[in-house]
């Protein structure tokens, strides 16, 4: 049973870490872990239990005020935002419309309706003031043409301050509602006011969301403790509340009356700026209170339970933490070896590359030399019968041209650089990546097939990137089959703007649990045949930068195929 639950680290040796092997000494690490956290969890848990219940009352009360005081502070900003929505639709009605323009009763009662239509109703009427008091236009339920609103204190008020949020009043309708009235200045100097009435039933609905804990209340009031809107324990709208007005503040305010302890009240406050209004939630202390009364009985019980489960948790977390630790730097240890080898890949590429630009000069002389003997031999007519002599210069001069093409075709494969999109034909591209494989193709006895179709337009796409997509997945090809085995390559149009390239092998397959894996770094089926499980990986990203998509289907035993879909235009997706 132990050695089924003992960890993979528990009797794990680094022998490659030499004199760092403290730092790799995962049962060390483990043991240090469990006491460090265990003494961190459990000192403090035991020292809240023995401390004095006065100060855990107190962080409960803090909590308790913190928790209503951002209660305040976010229902204060949704009313704030409620009014100044509407301020703002006024002001932009100002601005978007000439004076005359609103002085269209038509044109006003099309404004009130488009405003009812963005904001679900609440606006009960529109009407322009003019520079002298006189209410010039007026759309709503009453007949409030030509009052004058000259002596009126909010009138005064919104020519000194530009906008005037009123107290919830009954007025003309006798039913609660609330006027915001914006000014705006005109041609000479001269002012507008344009006032509109809001109905308080979707003011009054701001509140039906706020939860309010500890048998709450949430309510507004203004500046005489008259309420604006209605509360479950002080009664309905403009009814003078029982709790004195608090003070003036410009901070969002908790604080507890001096009631005795069992009818004590929480109350956070906020004033809301440029309105007459003041948000009050009112908590009762003895309801908010009561989890910490239950809690403080069980606290005893809970101690030696919590200490339990305290230690297994930590003995479980401290062993899976490691125990990924130890794996990630497994992992860690096999990936350095994977990137040496790719860095040694990288390295004899580089040098193959200089070697093949090396051998080009040679050629070139060899060339130059054997062409010049055949036009001596021509000119002078010096063995110019010779026709075996004069094959052999020739058969030297193809040689030379077949190494110049292989060089060559091997430094464009090498050569890296950003992604660069020319017109290409699919068929040249298929051909040159295959030329480099003819060779093993011919040796292990492999088939081979080429199948584009005649019309198959040109492409525009980047060489270079191409050639290694195809040649990686070529190479696995080859990599999957005996001796014998066939390879067929298959281009066609999927439509106008995307082609796909197939390549299908009859090989020994990919088992259907690492499908979704061979995308994968560093996966690998090669375990004996030497992979790094780069390669695909690397050929995903590079049809990605084409801006195309590679899927793989395959069968253990019948074979795998590989359909890389590309558009006949690509677009730069990023450098490799």
């Amino acid at each position: 049973m132990l050695e089924k639950i003992k960890p993979k680290f528990w009797d794990h040796v680094d022998v490659a870490a030499g004199p760092l092997h403290r730092l790799f000494n995962f049962r060390r690490i483990w043991k240090l872990a469990v006491l460090l956290t265990a003494g961190v969890a459990l000192l403090p848990l035991i020292f809240i239990t023995l401390i004095d219940y006065k100060v855990t009352q107190n962080s409960v009360e803090s909590e308790v005020l913190l928790r209503t005081s951002r209660l305040v502070s976010n229902t204060r900003r949704t009313i704030s935002f409620f009014l100044q929505e509407r301020k703002s639709a006024l002001d932009f009605i100002t601005r978007d419309n000439s004076f005359e323009t609103l002085n269209d009763s038509v044109r006003l009662e099309e404004i009130l309706e488009n405003l009812k239509k963005a904001f679900g109703g609440g606006f009960a009427d529109l009407g322009v003031i003019d520079p002298l008091g006189y209410q010039r236009t007026y759309v709503g339920p009453y007949n409030l043409v030509g009052k004058d609103y000259s002596d009126y204190a909010w009138y005064k008020e919104v020519l000194e301050r530009s906008i005037y949020v009123s107290d919830v009043f009954l007025g003309y309708r006798q039913v609660p509602h609330l006027v915001i009235a914006v000014k705006h200045e005109f041609g000479s100097g001269l002012n507008y006011v344009l006032r509109a009435t809001l109905e308080t039933e979707r003011f009054n609905e701001l509140f039906t969301n706020v939860e309010v804990s500890g048998l709450g209340d949430a309510f507004i009031i203004n500046h005489d403790g008259i309420l604006q809107t209605p509360s479950r324990s002080h009664g309905e709208v403009l009814k003078k509340i029982s709790i004195p007005v608090p003070k003036y503040s410009k901070d969002t305010e908790v604080l507890e009356d001096g009631a005795p302890a069992a009818e004590r009240l929480v109350i956070g406050y906020a004033y809301i700026e440029d309105t007459p209004f003041i948000l009050m939630i009112v908590k009762e202390k003895a309801e908010l209170m009561k989890p910490w009364y239950t809690t403080r009985l069980q606290l005893i019980g809970f101690l030696s339970v919590s200490v339990t489960v305290i230690l297994l948790v930590i003995l479980g977390v401290a062993t899976y933490l490691v125990n990924n630790i130890f794996l990630a730097d497994q992992k860690r240890v096999t990936m350095l070896h994977q990137v040496e080898y790719s860095n040694k890949m990288a390295t004899i590429g580089r040098l193959a590359a200089g070697v093949a630009h090396e051998i080009n000069n040679p050629l070139a002389v060899i060339n130059e030399k054997a062409g010049l003997i055949k036009d001596l031999f021509t000119m002078k007519g010096q063995c110019a019968n010779d026709e075996k002599l004069l094959s052999l210069v020739d058969s030297v001069i193809f040689s030379v041209e077949r190494c110049a093409t292989i060089t060559r075709r091997l430094l464009n494969f090498m050569r890296s650089s950003e992604v660069t999109l020319k017109p290409l034909h699919i068929r040249e591209v298929l051909t040159e990546v295959l030329s480099f494989l003819g060779k093993e193709a011919e040796y292990r006895s492999i088939e081979v097939s080429l199948n584009v179709p005649d019309d198959m337009p040109p492409i525009e796409s980047d060489r270079g990137r191409l050639q290694e997509i195809l040649l990686n997945i070529i190479n696995n090809a080859f990599a999957a089959i005996s001796d014998g085995g066939h390879v067929d390559v298959h281009v066609k149009p999927e439509n106008e703007r995307v082609f796909s390239v197939t390549i299908a092998d009859d090989g020994c397959g990919i088992p259907e649990e690492d499908l979704h894996r061979v995308f994968d770094p560093f996966f690998s089926t090669k375990t004996n045949r030497g992979g790094t499980g780069l390669g695909l990986s690397i050929t995903s990203g590079l049809v990605q930068e084409l801006g195309g998509e590679i899927s793989v289907r395959s069968k253990v035993g019948a074979g795998t195929s590989f359909i890389v879909r590309l558009p006949f235009k690509s677009e730069k997706k990023g450098n490799k």
